[in-house]
């Protein structure tokens, strides 16, 4: 079982092709739309070319900024971890598989573009 909580959420990319790749390895996603730098997947994530963001905030964009998390779930973490560091040795955590004091086991990383994503078991 998985969960994905990001409706809405518009997360930004400065490569398309790497950043639809990570996202279909490790949860799944399909991409159901390219829109000449929005890409649309499976279960509402939108991840937007970085220089869009750029143009409209009249801003640079600042990786790793802990701003936004995308959270997903993962009934069995420790299988997802192994994937995760199988496919993506390089990642960058936030934090390393921790467990809350109501039992909740989660970890923390960066995707390829710097955006905080959060894997936990269903609560």
């Amino acid at each position: 079982m998985r969960e994905i909580e990001v409706l809405n959420s518009r997360d930004f990319t400065t490569n398309r092709v790497k950043s639809r790749q990570f996202y279909h390895d490790l949860f799944g996603l399909e991409m159901i739309l390219d829109n000449d730098g929005n890409m649309i997947f499976t279960d509402g994530l939108v991840l937007q070319e970085e220089k869009y963001w750029k143009e409209f905030l009249k801003k640079e964009i600042i990786p790793e900024n802990n701003s936004c998390e995308l959270y997903f779930e993962e009934t069995d973490i420790e299988g997802f971890i192994e994937k995760l560091e199988s496919y993506y040795p390089e990642v960058k955590y936030v934090n390393r598989l921790m467990t809350h004091s109501w039992g909740q086991k989660v970890i923390r990383f960066y995707d390829p573009d710097g955006n905080l994503i959060e894997v936990g078991t269903p609560a």
